[in-house]
């Protein structure tokens, strides 16, 4: 499949951008997918890249602050009306007037974000592994944490208590979770593994706006919460989510409850990533959802 990279300025900044796909097919909308983090470059999205042989152009871009974007070091940048204001700058800058956005976990949040500022030409949202309370995703992870084993969770609390979650141990007993609750897949696809090497390089987008872990919260988003305005997201919204994620189905139900008209499917073989735990299912579900949105305007 052919694809072509570029970049264009935000705030001064250089934003890096990927699409694959020449054209759209007529009647078909690009789908321009956001990643997750904050901070975790688009790379363990790819899978996503087959939906551009269905006649639509895939579209990927690294926030500011991650992959092949530029990196200022600058803790008070980071927020979330910057990163809406740099997604309606990658529309602009790419042309994109009536598109798809599928959001994966902070890039959900984001795409929810972004909705409710009730932008033109957003054809549908897809909402896939995201909290629209992160006061919900800590009480939930709280549970998940209760749930492993008693020496894990020892260590967790230890190095949180003693603010040394850089420690090696802390970092193992994060990967008890991480393995259970993020990718149960072993080891994981390569993709991933590339996203995880790259924040690991410069996690200041991460710290800043999340915190040390995805349970540990106590960064910028640590109070964010918007369930109460989910109904004012009038586009077709898709939610995705799998049996194990991190994003439980408890968290799943309250966006598909809030959205008017919904739809939520549950992928009972995956943790945080169905996209890549059970691609080839996800792959279909999403293409079925895009056709269906597209059908109603033809």
């Amino acid at each position: 499949m052919i694809s072509t990279e570029g970049t264009f300025a935000f705030r001064g900044y250089s934003i890096w951008y990927r699409i694959v796909g020449e054209t759209d097919l007529p009647g078909r909308r690009p789908l321009l997918c956001l990643h997750g983090g904050p901070g975790a470059p688009h790379d363990y999205l790819e899978p996503l890249e087959a939906m551009a042989s269905g006649g639509r152009r895939v579209i990927f871009y690294d926030q500011l602050g991650c992959g092949n974007s530029d990196h200022p070091k600058d803790p008070a940048l980071w927020s979330v009306p910057l990163f809406v204001e740099e997604l309606g700058a990658v529309r602009t800058a790419l042309g994109l007037d009536r598109i798809h956005i599928l959001g994966q976990s902070w890039g959900g949040m984001l795409g929810m974000e972004y909705a409710l500022t009730q932008p033109g030409g957003l054809e549908s949202l897809i909402v896939a592994d995201s909290p629209a309370s992160m006061i919900q995703w800590v009480a939930e992870a709280n549970r998940l944490r209760s749930e492993l084993p008693p020496d894990v969770q020892e260590a967790l609390l230890r190095h949180e208590a003693a603010g040394t979650t850089d420690d090696p141990e802390y970092q193992e007993a994060m990967q008890v979770y991480y393995d259970r609750h993020l990718c149960r897949l072993h080891p994981m696809p390569e993709c991933v593994s590339r996203t995880f090497e790259k924040l690991s390089r410069d996690p200041e987008v991460y710290a800043v706006m999340n915190g040390p872990s995805e349970f540990c919260v106590t960064g910028v988003i640590r109070d964010w919460d918007i369930t109460s305005r989910l109904g004012e997201i009038r586009v077709p919204t898709l939610i995705l989510s799998g049996r194990y994620d991190e994003a439980t189905p408890a968290i799943a139900e309250t966006v598909h409850r809030g959205i008017p008209g919904s739809e939520w499917v549950l992928f009972e073989h995956s943790a945080h990533m169905p996209h890549v735990e059970e691609s080839d299912r996800f792959l279909r579900v999403l293409a079925d959802f895009l056709d269906r949105v597209e059908a109603r305007h033809t």
